[in-house]
Formats: C-alpha cells, sequence, structure tokens
C-alpha cells in the first residue's frame, strides 16, 4: 500500500472516529438501584443488553465515602446500590425499570431475602425528572398487574450521593461465583422472586409494553 493511500485510509479513519464519538457520548446516561445485596443486583444488570458498566456501591447517606463495615452495621444512611451506566440508543430507562422489579420482592420493608436490615433495603434513585417520572408510572403499573395495591414498599427518591464500594465487591458474581452461587441458593432469592413474578423472576417485567 503506498503511503499516500495510508494518508487518505488514516484522514478517514480520523474522521470516522471523530463523527461517532459524540453520537455515542451523548447516549450514555446513568441510572441507581438499590435491591438488597449489590453483588446480585450487578449480576442481573450485567445480562441487560445496552448496559455497558455496572458499579456495586452505598447510595445517599449522611457519610462520606463510607466502608462496608459502616453501612451494615448502620446509621450512615446508606443503602447497598447499583449504578448503572447504559447506552440509550440500545436500551430504554423503561426496560432497566422493568428488570429491576424482576429482581426485587418490593412487599419487603425489612432487607432482601436473607439480608435484613435497612443497608438492605430497595430503591429507585432517579437522576432527572424523566427518570422520576418512568419510576413512577412503573410502580403504579406493577401494583395494578400483580394486584400489590397497598404493599409496595420501595422508594423513588433523587440520588443525592453514590459511594463506589470496595475493589472486592466489584463484579464479585464472576470473580468469586462459587460461593456467590452458594450465597445466592442459601438466601432463597430465586425461590422468593418465582414465586412473586412467576417465569419473568429475575428477568424483566411487562410494564411498558409500548416501548418494547
Amino acid at each position: 500500500m503506498s503511503d499516500a493511500m495510508k494518508g487518505v485510509l488514516a484522514v478517514g479513519l480520523a474522521a470516522a472516529l471523530s463523527w461517532v464519538a459524540p453520537v455515542s457520548a451523548e447516549t450514555m446516561a446513568k441510572a441507581t438501584f438499590a435491591g438488597g445485596c449489590f453483588w446480585c443486583v450487578e449480576e442481573a444488570f450485567d445480562k441487560v443488553e445496552g448496559v455497558t458498566q455496572t458499579v456495586s456501591g452505598y447510595a445517599n447517606g449522611h457519610v462520606e465515602n463510607p466502608s462496608y463495615k459502616q453501612v451494615v452495621q448502620g446509621g450512615t444512611g446508606h443503602v447497598e446500590a447499583l449504578q448503572v451506566t447504559y447506552d440509550r440508543s440500545r436500551v430504554s430507562y423503561e426496560t432497566l425499570l422493568e428488570a429491576f422489579w424482576a429482581n426485587v420482592d418490593p412487599l419487603d420493608d425489612g432487607g432482601q431475602f436473607c439480608d435484613r436490615g435497612a443497608s438492605y433495603t430497595t430503591g429507585i434513585f432517579h437522576h432527572t425528572e424523566a427518570q422520576r417520572q418512568l419510576a413512577e408510572q412503573s410502580r403504579q403499573r406493577l401494583s395494578e398487574q400483580y394486584d400489590l395495591s397497598s404493599g409496595i414498599v420501595t422508594p423513588i427518591e433523587p440520588l443525592e450521593a453514590f459511594y463506589p464500594a470496595e475493589q472486592y465487591h466489584q463484579n464479585y458474581h464472576q470473580k468469586n461465583s462459587v460461593r456467590y452461587n452458594y450465597y445466592v441458593w442459601r438466601c432463597g432469592r430465586h425461590d422468593r422472586l418465582e414465586e412473586l413474578w412467576g417465569e419473568a423472576e429475575g428477568k424483566r417485567l411487562s410494564l411498558f409494553p409500548e416501548s418494547s
């Protein structure tokens, strides 16, 4: 290949990258959910096409950069949560909400499954007003479709702060799969989710069929 041809290809590639990058950046967004143990929530969202990054951490609270030990002992006001980065051109916030509800017990105000305490309770933390409105809509539809009129305790709140958890918690389901799978089984997570959502447990509920 001649030097002239290489130069033309290099210029063309640079132009293509300069066009693609801004579009991709503009479609990226964040969402934050609490569903009990963040290991399990992370595994669930890692399976959602269009999710590009998941980070386990601690949402809101009144202590900066808390440790796992501080959070689970109580008194910091944080809950275990997962922050999701997603590509809006590939997956909608509505789909993320459908995946969230399919992986939690929204009737439990004392924790999730075998994990008890305030730091393990559920929550949706919105980043924008549009997210808040969709979250409220999803909760209402969930209540109506599954006859949960007076039982849903999952709050919808603005995200005030998010602190990434310690590195050993990140991607735990991949790095420690044997221990993780035993924990999930012992906790009775799948059994309870199947009781609530049937075949949709751990996958995705159909709350926004118009956007599917």
